[in-house]
């Protein structure tokens, strides 16, 4: 009995990992080939905002971002983590990090996962405290 349980357990686990596969698949947010026009807005620690305009062929905003030396960063298990922006630095002793928001809404994923779409508007904003 306590085997046909263990089986029966077994075969529910790799159904349920097989639908969260075929969801995931499913909603993620598509990648556009060819090229798109792209705004980002940068917003510094002292409030300053500076606006930038690229046409890119890219698929990410990571690669968008370093193709055109506006952002550097270090390569980490889930891609870029971004340290400086428009040659303003995170101090990590302040807590500084930038936040990557889309059309006003922070994004849930890291700029090398976050795909771009034509006419997207991305603001990436230094912020303090984790």
């Amino acid at each position: 009995m306590q085997k046909k349980q263990t089986k029966i357990a077994g075969i529910f686990l790799v159904l349920c990992c097989v639908l969260a596969l075929i969801v995931f698949f499913q909603t993620r947010p598509d990648t556009a080939a060819g090229e798109k026009h792209i705004t980002i807005s940068v917003v510094h620690s002292d409030s300053s905002k500076s606006t930038f305009s690229y046409d890119t062929d890219a698929e990410y905003l990571g690669e968008a971002l370093t193709e055109q030396n506006l952002a550097e960063g270090t390569e980490e298990p889930y891609g870029m983590f971004i340290t400086t922006v428009d040659g303003e630095t995170a101090d990590d002793s302040k807590e500084q990090w930038w936040c990557i928001t889309k059309d006003g809404a922070m994004v849930n994923t890291g700029a090398d996962q976050t795909p771009i779409q034509d006419q997207d508007t991305f603001e990436l904003t230094l912020k303090e405290g984790y």
